[in-house]
């Protein structure tokens, strides 16, 4: 397996490099332990992103990863293990920049500019880490039931983000509409799938520009605003 041309380092691997010591080794046993598996999880990434889940061996994992099959098999128990492991991680890491994203703005900041914040963070975690946007948007669904249950619970994690918010955003602006909880579901799936197909038309770098469209829309069913007018065209 080759090192993805584009992988951002949730899928970084080791392939063509020393592995971990064996034998006897100055690094404490614990040390070793979270090599190994932080090496795995990002070797699973790489190789699925590469050639699709069903075509990954463990044999694929560990070469990329540089760590031996009994090493694997002390942290999972088969490849889909590792595989949920790694997506999970990963999904956690992405919600949390765009949380974290909105906890960076000064106390003051708007409604808009948190909602932008957010969308902005989510939008750059994918752009920085291609391998993983492929991985999570286009092959989760080829990896079982397990996984294909936890793609469908990301945008409901954004939908329960998206109702926090206009509820409090609400509070400052009470002439904006309630909406129905179906339209925050509604709106983290067009996102989601916009999204996707960026991914699936390889567009991954250009996800960020996305923003725009994104919070225009969120705010045009959310707050009640009107679609920003179009540039005109020459």
């Amino acid at each position: 397996m080759t090192e993805p041309r584009q992988a951002g380092t949730l899928a970084r691997t080791h392939q063509g490099q020393p592995g971990l010591p064996r034998g006897r080794s100055r690094l404490p046993a614990r040390d070793v332990r979270a090599s190994q598996r932080d090496r795995l999880l990002r070797s699973v990434i790489a190789a699925v992103s590469e050639a699709g889940y069903p075509s990954v061996t463990v044999a694929d994992i560990v070469r990329a990863a540089r760590v031996s099959k009994n090493a694997f098999y002390e942290h999972f128990g088969n490849k889909e293990e590792c595989f949920l492991t790694a997506t999970g991680q990963g999904r956690e890491l992405m919600l949390d920049r765009a949380v974290s994203s909105v906890r960076n703005l000064p106390a003051g900041a708007s409604a808009e500019d948190r909602l932008r914040a957010a969308v902005r963070g989510y939008l750059a975690f994918l752009a920085e880490e291609p391998a993983f946007a492929r991985v999570f948007y286009l092959h989760m669904p080829a990896a079982g039931a397990a996984a294909a249950r936890r793609l469908d619970a990301a945008p409901r994690i954004f939908a329960s983000l998206n109702q926090t918010w206009h509820e409090r955003a609400r509070k400052r602006h009470p002439e904006w509409p309630a909406v129905p909880e179906a339209a925050y579901l509604a709106l983290a799936g067009a996102m989601t799938e916009l999204v996707r197909s960026m991914v699936y038309a390889d567009r991954i770098d250009a996800l960020p520009d996305l923003e725009d469209t994104v919070v225009a829309l969120y705010l045009a069913v959310m707050a009640g605003r009107p679609w920003p007018a179009l540039p005109s065209q020459p």
